[in-house]
C-alpha cells in the first residue's frame, strides 16, 4: 500500500472529524434561512459580508503606529477570527514589543487576541470583541476534499489599505508538487488580502488566502479551509494568558520538518546516469526537477557542464526575515574539452562550493557555518567511485535540534570528467541529515 493512498485515507477521516467536530460546537457549513440559497454573483456575495470581515493590524506596542496589515474573517458568534501566521507573527514571536488592533469593514475597531497558530499552514485564531456578530461557516465540500474544480470562488480582504475588496477567480484544486496543501486559485491577490477569506457563491469559506506568485498571471494561492476548521476547534477554548505562542511556534516547526524528512527518507532515492556515473534523486512526487547546459554559452566553453536540480517546495513561514524548509538535491556533470586536469580541477573547485540556502538574517537566526572536507572510499570500490566529500552545517539559535546542512561530493576517479553531487537540507535534526547524507553518498556509484 503506498503512501500516496495511506495519506488520502487519512485526510478523509480526519475531515470527517472535523465537519461532525463544527456541527457539535454549532458551526457548521450550511447556513440556514434566505443565506442557503445560491447567490447570483460577487455583489451579493460582497453585501452581506462586511460585519465578518477584518483588517489586523500589527502596530509597535509603544509607538502605537502599525508596521503591517492583513486581513481576517470571523467564525463564531462570539469574536473568533481566523487570520494568517504571517500577518501576525511578530506579535506572536514577539509580544512585549508588537500589539495587535483590527478594523472591521463596517467601521467597528477593537483590540486583538491571539490565541493559536497552525505553522506549517500559515493560519493563526484570535479573538476580537465583536459580540453576537454573523460570521463565515465553512463549505462542506471543501472540508471533504469534494470541491469540483472550475467552481467559481470570491476571494475578500483589505489589499494594500486601499479598502475592501472582492476579487472573483476559480478554484483549480490542490497544487501538485507540494509537500504544503495550497488550493490553485485563479485570481489575483494581493498584499494586505493575507488572512481573508475564499467563499462559494453561497458565501460559505473554501480556503484562506495566502500567497501569490510574481512574475506570473494570476496565479494565487490559499490554505484549505479544513485547516482552519481544525485550528477552531483546537483553539477555542485556549485561555490567551495560557497560551506560550513562541515556544509552541519552535515545537510545530521541529514537528513539521521531522515528519517531512522522515517521509522523504521513505520515499527513498531512484538512479539516474550522468555520463561514466549514476546518483540519486528521489521518489517523492512534491519535488520538481528541471535541466540546465553551458553547451550554447558564449564565448565556447572549455567544459562542458550539464546539471539537473530539484527542489521541493516545503517551505515554512517563521518570521519576517526566516522562511525555511528548502530542500534541493543537485548533480552536475562535467567533462572537459580542452582544458589539462589542473585547469579542469579548478572548475571542479567552483562547482563544489557549499552554497547554503540561508533562510534568514544569518546573525539573528543562525550559529557561524562550520565545514570539514575529507576523501572517502565507499566499498566496494568497484561500485563506487573515490569522493571528496564537503559537509557543512549552521544551526539555528531559537530552534535547539534544527540545522541547515549542506553535502558535497565530487568524484576522484578520472582527470577529465567528474560528478558534482549537491544534498542542501534546511531545518533538519542533524542525526536525520547524518542519515540522509549518509544514503546519498551511497547512491554515488559508476554507471554500470
Amino acid at each position: 500500500m503506498g503512501r500516496g493512498f495511506v495519506r488520502t485515507v487519512s485526510a478523509l477521516l480526519w475531515r470527517g472529524v472535523i465537519v461532525a467536530a463544527l456541527g457539535a460546537i454549532g458551526i457548521t457549513g450550511v447556513p440556514s434561512g434566505a443565506s442557503a440559497q445560491a447567490l447570483a454573483g460577487a455583489d451579493t456575495v460582497y453585501a452581506s459580508a462586511p460585519p465578518r470581515l477584518l483588517q489586523i493590524r500589527t502596530l509597535l506596542a509603544d509607538a502605537g503606529r502599525q508596521t503591517s496589515t492583513g486581513s481576517g474573517f470571523l467564525v463564531s458568534a462570539d469574536g473568533l477570527a481566523i487570520t494568517n501566521y504571517h500577518v501576525v507573527s511578530d506579535a506572536a514571536l514577539e509580544p512585549k514589543t508588537y500589539r495587535l488592533e483590527y478594523t472591521g469593514a463596517d467601521g467597528t475597531q477593537g483590540g486583538v487576541t491571539l490565541l493559536a497558530v497552525d505553522l506549517p499552514n500559515d493560519l493563526a485564531l484570535v479573538r476580537v470583541d465583536k459580540h453576537d456578530a454573523p460570521f463565515f461557516t465553512f463549505d462542506k465540500a471543501a472540508l471533504e476534499g469534494s470541491l469540483p474544480k472550475g467552481e467559481r470562488l470570491y476571494s475578500l480582504g483589505n489589499p494594500l489599505d486601499l479598502g475592501f475588496t472582492i476579487i472573483e477567480g476559480t478554484y483549480n484544486g490542490l497544487v501538485e508538487h507540494s509537500y504544503n496543501d495550497h488550493i490553485h486559485f485563479t485570481g489575483a491577490l494581493n498584499p494586505g488580502m493575507s488572512g481573508g477569506p475564499a467563499v462559494n457563491a453561497q458565501g460559505q469559506v473554501v480556503g484562506v488566502n495566502v500567497a501569490t506568485r510574481r512574475g506570473g498571471q494570476l496565479i494565487s494561492f490559499l490554505v484549505p479551509a479544513r485547516f482552519a476548521a481544525a485550528l477552531l476547534i483546537r483553539g477555542k477554548d485556549i485561555r490567551p494568558e495560557a497560551a506560550d505562542l513562541r515556544k509552541d511556534v519552535v515545537a510545530q516547526l521541529a514537528s513539521w520538518r521531522g515528519a517531512m524528512y522522515k517521509s522523504l527518507a521513505e520515499e527513498g532515492f531512484h538512479d539516474r546516469v550522468f555520463g561514466s556515473y549514476q546518483a540519486p534523486e528521489t521518489h517523492a512526487a512534491w519535488f520538481e526537477c528541471w535541466a540546465s547546459t553551458n553547451a550554447s554559452a558564449s564565448p565556447k566553453p572549455r567544459a562542458s557542464i550539464n546539471s539537473t536540480s530539484c527542489k521541493a517546495d516545503a517551505s515554512v513561514y517563521v518570521a519576517s526575515d526566516l522562511n525555511t524548509g528548502t530542500v534541493e538535491i543537485n548533480h552536475s556533470y562535467a567533462k572537459s574539452i580542452d582544458l589539462n586536469q589542473f585547469q579542469f580541477a579548478t572548475v571542479l573547485t567552483q562547482l563544489a562550493q557549499p552554497r547554503l540556502t540561508l533562510g534568514g538574517t544569518f546573525r539573528k537566526w543562525y550559529t557561524p557555518q562550520h565545514c570539514h572536507e575529507d576523501f572517502v572510499g565507499i566499498a566496494p570500490p568497484a561500485d563506487h567511485p573515490p569522493l571528496r566529500v564537503l559537509w557543512c552545517a549552521q544551526g539555528y539559535r531559537e530552534f535547539d535540534g534544527l540545522y541547515d546542512v549542506a553535502v558535497v561530493a565530487v568524484t576522484q576517479d578520472r582527470a577529465d570528467e567528474a560528478l558534482v553531487s549537491r544534498l542542501n537540507l534546511q531545518a533538519i535534526a542533524y542525526d536525520d541529515a547524518l542519515r540522509l547524507g549518509r544514503s546519498f553518498l551511497e547512491r554515488l556509484q559508476v554507471a554500470r
